[in-house]
């Protein structure tokens, strides 16, 4: 299964290294529709990539770095939807800030996949 594993992480890293990231919601941003919600980390997507919303693969951005730290799933019963967010450069603490991020409501829960 271990060989499975860093397929995965190296089919992650080169979407990543081959997608432009576009950063639309910095830190200390307010949410386009929840202005109350404030972004404590860079946030954005993948260029000419896909989601299941029909958006570019989401990305959480943080401080330490390029490369890929982890993945959150979600899964979004307001939506009635799931996807991955892709944590790059990403801290302990930065980590710890994206999951408390997706599982803050009964609405959206997800779990973090460490690399």
């Amino acid at each position: 299964m271990r060989a499975y594993n860093s397929e995965f992480w190296e089919s992650i890293d080169k979407l990543v290294q081959s997608s432009e990231i576009v950063i639309d919601r910095p830190r200390g941003t307010a949410h386009p529709k929840y202005p109350s919600f404030i972004y404590r980390l860079d946030y954005g997507y993948l260029k000419n990539t896909s989601s299941m919303d029909g958006s570019g693969i989401d990305i959480w951005v943080g401080s330490n770095g390029n490369g890929v730290d982890a993945i959150m799933c979600i899964v979004d019963l307001v939506k009635k939807d799931s996807e991955i967010k892709i944590l790059i450069g990403c801290t302990e603490e930065e980590k710890k800030i994206v999951y408390e991020t997706h599982n803050e409501t009964e609405y959206m829960k997800g779990i973090l996949i460490q690399r």
